[in-house]
C-alpha cells in the first residue's frame, strides 16, 4: 500500500496516499498534481488564504466557500475540488500544504522521477531550463523534475538543491570563499 512508503507518514501521508489512488484510478494524476502545484503556489503567495487555511476561528462553512470558489476560478479537476472540500468538512485545511507535498512526493516516487530545486539570481528562459534539466537528468540518471525560485542575492550562477544534497554555484558563494580565503592569507 502506498502509505507504507517512507516519506509518506501521518495525517498528511494518509490524505494524500487516498487521493492518489484515487487519481491513479480515475486517470487523473497529472490534472490533479498540476491543480494541487498550482493551490502550492497561491499558498505561498496569498497572506490571506495562508492565514484561512490555519485558522481555526474560521468556521467550517467559510472555509468550503472560500476552497469551492478558488476550485471553481482554477478550474480545478472535481477529484481536486471535492478532496479540498474534504479537508475544509474535515478541518484538515491547516496540513494542506503538507499533503499536497506527500502527493507531488508519492507521485515522483512511483514515476521514478527527481525533483531537483534550482534557485538562480534571475528568472530562467525555457532554453536554459531545458539544458539544466537534461544536465540533471544526465547526473542522477532519472527523470527530473525542476522547480525554479528566484533569489536576486545571489548575484549570478545558481543553486541546485537535490534533496539532501546542494550545488552552490552562485556568485556570492564565490565571493564569500574568496573572502575567508584573503582573510586567511593575511
Amino acid at each position: 500500500m502506498a502509505s507504507q512508503s517512507g516519506s509518506i507518514i501521518g495525517l498528511a501521508g494518509r490524505y494524500a496516499s487516498a487521493l492518489y489512488e484515487l487519481s491513479d484510478e480515475q486517470k487523473a494524476l497529472d490534472q490533479v498534481a498540476d491543480d494541487l502545484r498550482g493551490l502550492n503556489a497561491a499558498l505561498a503567495e496569498s497572506d490571506d488564504l495562508r492565514r484561512m487555511v490555519r485558522s481555526p476561528v474560521t468556521s467550517r462553512t467559510e472555509q468550503q466557500n472560500a476552497m469551492s470558489a478558488i476550485a471553481d476560478k482554477a478550474g480545478m479537476h472535481g477529484l481536486t475540488k471535492n478532496f479540498v472540500l474534504v479537508l475544509a468538512r474535515n478541518r484538515r485545511l491547516f496540513v494542506l500544504n503538507q499533503m499536497i507535498n506527500a502527493f507531488l512526493d508519492l507521485l515522483a516516487e512511483k514515476r521514478g522521477e527527481v525533483t531537483a530545486e534550482v534557485t538562480t539570481a534571475r528568472p530562467l528562459d525555457d532554453s536554459a531550463l531545458a539544458k539544466i534539466t537534461d544536465a540533471i537528468k544526465k547526473t542522477v540518471g532519472a527523470q527530473a523534475r525542476v522547480e525554479t525560485k528566484v533569489n536576486p542575492d545571489l548575484l549570478g550562477g545558481l543553486v541546485v538543491r537535490l534533496g539532501s544534497r546542494m550545488y552552490d554555484n552562485s556568485l556570492s558563494s564565490k565571493l564569500q570563499r574568496l573572502e575567508l580565503a584573503m582573510k586567511g592569507a593575511g
